[in-house]
């Protein structure tokens, strides 16, 4: 097989399971606070402001497929 087209196929196969990752699990840990929702602080622990203490982010091929989605929806 030719490496070109191995490599085509491979990035087209990737990117398909990432988009089924995003639509089936939207959110993944926030990767500051490992999803726990706080951080280490020089006194004590805090609550993390990257996920509003849930532990929770949006992925980012979530958060471009909702853009684009709303792009289409305001008929832009």
């Amino acid at each position: 097989m030719h490496p070109a087209l191995l490599a085509a196929i491979t990035t087209i196969i990737s990117t398909l399971c990432y988009a089924s990752r995003c639509y089936v699990s939207p959110f993944g840990h926030c990767r500051k606070c490992q999803g726990k929702g706080r951080v280490p602080h020089r006194r004590g622990t805090r609550y993390c402001r990257r996920c509003d203490a849930t532990g929770l982010r949006l992925r980012l091929g979530r958060h471009l497929w909702n853009y684009v989605r709303h792009l289409h929806g305001d008929g832009r």
